[in-house]
């Protein structure tokens, strides 16, 4: 669809808004730095208490505030802090019950008045469930009625007039970050149980184990013994659909690998009485089932390979080829 000429800024109108943006950007990176300058000791301190709680930490937030609150519990869940969003304006028409003896709540407000957080404020103050505030506002009833308050420093919004949350919400964003990434490296939680969190799309394929791939039903690759003739070897190849074939010395270990590619050279010669020994690959490049599938596609691009065995106790239980990962979307 064409755009009517009339309707478009004028150059001065387009060079006065870039710079509005970048100005924007810039009191946002202020901001972030204001933020790192007073991070203290209370995000240690509320990582204790979240690590000393058997339960799941509530977050909750009302308006912008919310917004953010939800993608920090999402980021602390994926990340092995059992975590769940509840509105707390919910949470004064019987999602309190949410709030067990053992479960702690990450509450956020940027000014810590916010009316629809009182009830469960109260409610933990009753019950003895610690509080964790996240807030611009050291002396707010937020402030005041947390076990350890995170206190944000005070910086002007990107809003033009001063209202719209921008600057704020983005602090509180990467404060819980932090908090979340803390609370990651001290439980000493691995990609592997990142992948086990998040196994859809391309980064939890990437972090799948080989075994994984390979399922229970993955067809075992081709195999010759090491004395196969050379028709054998093309035959097994052909009949495999990989373009390689295993090639088993006599206690059935991988000895070598044979490729489209070593058939294709070794048709350069005579290849009358020529033995799967002779054309072999004796060093070729293997993962272990317990590898991830990011491994096999480093090996694959790195060595610019078509494929590989997967191998067990020095024997081959399955052969990746480039082609099928590309299907499959592990390959872009």
């Amino acid at each position: 669809m064409s755009l009517d000429a009339k309707n478009m800024s004028s150059p001065e109108a387009i060079g006065e808004m870039t710079e509005h943006a970048r100005s924007v950007i810039r009191l946002n990176i202020e901001a972030l730095q204001a933020l790192e300058r007073t991070v203290d000791a209370s995000v240690a301190r509320a990582c204790d208490i979240i690590l000393s709680r058997p339960g799941y930490v509530v977050v909750t937030g009302i308006g912008k505030s919310g917004h953010i609150g939800g993608k920090i519990a999402a980021t602390l869940a994926s990340t092995g802090t059992n975590a769940f969003f509840v509105h707390p304006a919910e949470m004064s028409h019987g999602d309190l019950g949410m709030l067990r003896h053992d479960t702690t709540l990450l509450a956020i407000s940027n000014s810590g008045e916010s009316r629809e957080l009182r009830d469960p404020l109260l409610f933990c103050q009753r019950n003895g469930i610690p509080v964790i505030g996240m807030t611009q506002r050291g002396s707010s009833f937020l402030a005041r009625m947390s076990a350890v308050a995170m206190v944000m420093p005070s910086v002007a919004e990107a809003c033009p007039n001063g209202l719209a949350p921008t600057t704020s919400t983005l602090m509180t964003l990467a404060l819980g970050d932090a908090l979340a990434m803390v609370l990651m490296n001290r439980r000493g939680f691995s990609a592997e149980a990142f992948g086990m969190h998040h196994p859809g799309g391309a980064l939890g394929m990437s972090l799948q184990s080989v075994r994984e791939w390979m399922g229970d039903n993955h067809a075992p690759p081709p195999t010759v013994p090491l004395t196969a003739s050379f028709a054998d070897v093309v035959a097994s190849i052909t009949a495999g659909r990989k373009g390689a074939v295993a090639v088993l010395d006599d206690d059935g270990k991988l000895a070598g690998m044979i490729t489209d590619g070593d058939v294709r050279r070794a048709f350069a010669a005579d290849v009358t009485g020529v033995r799967a020994d002779d054309v072999m690959n004796r060093q070729p490049i293997t993962v272990s089932p317990d590898q991830r599938m990011s491994d096999v596609v480093d090996l694959l691009t790195a060595n610019r390979i078509s494929n590989l065995f997967v191998v067990e106790d020095d024997r081959p239980r399955a052969i990746v080829h480039v082609a099928e990962l590309m299907q499959a979307g592990y390959l872009s």
